[in-house]
């Protein structure tokens, strides 16, 4: 190991050359290809209030304030990709959404984004939700969920949709209190998302002038048919009891879901020209079913997404979340090269012997380590990280958790430039 002070390279060159050969550094890791050198890639999220001393209230309520920030944590890290919150809690507020909170929303102006779980959707509504989803989220779960929307219960049923003209005399009832006040609202939300939107083109483009590649999970977002039922939908004591009690609902709900988040995606992907969809894996991972419940009720339909998703061309960029130790084998059976899966806790050493010519790896560096470790443990850790995952390319070195709050400056410049200093491609 050098004794000498890292000289970052990078400081020499100019925002375009930056520009090209970052995003080409990650695109060839992505692609199972050796680059140069291990990309890395900084999730920043709440870390950039805490850096320079704004609330994370602020930091989602001021887009300027937050783009000023993310800069200046770019120029001083220099990874090669960097980006900060996932989410704003605009469309959330207009909606009157339960099932989210946000700093200074429910909590402190220095709390943390929370996703609150409910059993939204009982047993007794699966029939409903078969016969037609559409109908049943819009006029049954809407009003449930978000409490401007309560109107919407006064909708008739959505496929009356289908009788065209005649059906237009009745457009008089949306002016009736309850539905204007939930139109509005949506209008209200549609127009905060669009602001997110703009928000964050105009930050990638900003970004990309100081010669930062774009996020590589920058797309579209599903759920694995699974998680999609469980997540917002029946929770996690309901579809444990599902199951067991009502197992061919369940999976009759999931070849559903299943096909409209196909079409959803690729129609994503052809209107904007993003090929990536980004999926967050919640309750695949060791320790929510026994392997045999996973063969039947959560590995088919998730590879029969993944698998669909890639012959559409678009690349999936997938979380998985808590430790795959012993799904490892079934997720070498996904096409080669097709796919990035960033691991939160799984066995680094597993992950490159079974996964290594498979999909790209994401991930490596624990958050506790950046911390609460020392600048040498921080170093040290770094170098196994690019000897083990990063042999061979194919190796995306980011943290195993995406949200970086509570981390330490100090500690993340040292994992950076050890990443530059150890993980060149000879």
């Amino acid at each position: 190991m050098s004794a000498k002070p890292y000289k970052d390279p990078d400081l020499e060159k100019d925002p375009e050359q930056l520009f090209n050969e970052r995003n080409k550094r990650l695109q060839n890791a992505m692609q199972l290809k050796q680059p140069d050198r291990i990309p890395i890639q900084l999730n920043m999220s709440y870390m950039l209030a805490e850096m320079y001393g704004a609330t994370h209230q602020e930091q989602h309520e001021n887009a300027e304030k937050e783009q000023k920030m993310l800069e200046k944590a770019a120029l001083y890290f220099q990874p090669d990709s960097i980006f900060g919150l996932f989410l704003n809690p605009g469309p959330s507020l207009a909606l009157g959404d339960q099932m989210t909170k946000f700093p200074g929303y429910n909590m402190s102006p220095n709390g943390s984004h929370q996703f609150v779980e409910g059993e939204y959707m009982k047993a007794e509504d699966y029939d409903a939700f078969l016969d037609d989803p559409s109908d049943w989220c819009i006029r049954k779960y809407w009003p449930k969920v978000f409490s401007e929307m309560e109107g919407l219960s006064l909708l008739p049923p959505l496929g009356m949709a289908g009788l065209g003209t005649y059906c237009l005399p009745n457009l008089g009832m949306l002016k009736a209190p309850p539905l204007a006040k939930a139109l509005k609202a949506l209008s209200e939300a549609i127009e905060a998302s669009a602001r997110d939107n703009e928000r964050m083109i105009k930050s990638a483009q900003r970004m990309a002038s100081l010669g930062f590649a774009p996020p590589t999970l920058a797309g579209s977002a599903i759920s694995a048919p699974f998680d999609f039922m469980s997540d917002t939908l029946r929770g996690m004591k309901g579809i444990m009891l599902d199951l067991f009690r009502c197992p061919e609902k369940l999976l009759a709900a999931e070849e559903k879901v299943l096909r409209f988040q196909l079409e959803y995606a690729v129609n994503w992907s052809r209107a904007t020209g993003i090929n990536v969809t980004f999926i967050p894996l919640h309750r695949g991972s060791d320790g929510f079913m026994s392997l045999k419940q996973f063969e039947k009720f959560y590995w088919p339909q998730y590879k029969a997404l993944i698998i669909g998703l890639t012959e559409a061309g678009i690349r999936p960029f997938v979380f998985y979340e808590g430790k795959w130790d012993e799904r490892l084998k079934y997720l070498a059976e996904l096409p080669k090269g097709k796919t990035v899966g960033w691991f939160q806790s799984s066995d680094i050493i597993k992950l490159k012997e079974i996964l290594g010519d498979v999909m790209c790896i994401a991930g490596g560096m624990k958050n506790s380590l950046l911390q609460a470790g020392t600048e040498e443990q921080v170093r040290q850790y770094t170098i196994e990280l690019c000897k083990t995952l990063g042999k061979e390319g194919g190796f995306i070195m980011t943290t195993c958790v995406g949200e970086m709050e509570g981390c330490k400056p100090e500690l993340v410049k040292v994992w950076v430039d050890t990443t530059k200093e150890f993980g060149i491609y000879a």
